[in-house]
């Protein structure tokens, strides 16, 4: 994996931590993971 910085609003962040806090996803990178994931199957129709 490669490592990437992005800017995320404040609000995005807290709620990101409130998805870890109540074990929806191990971690923030995770959670992100799969959001891009997601973004990438809806628009693309496939994972790249």
């Amino acid at each position: 994996m490669k490592l990437i910085t992005i800017h995320l609003p404040e609000r995005y962040i807290d709620k990101l931590e409130e998805l870890v806090s109540q074990n929806y996803y191990p971690n923030r990178s995770e959670a992100i993971r799969m959001a891009v994931r997601d973004l990438l199957k809806n628009e693309l129709g496939k994972l790249v």
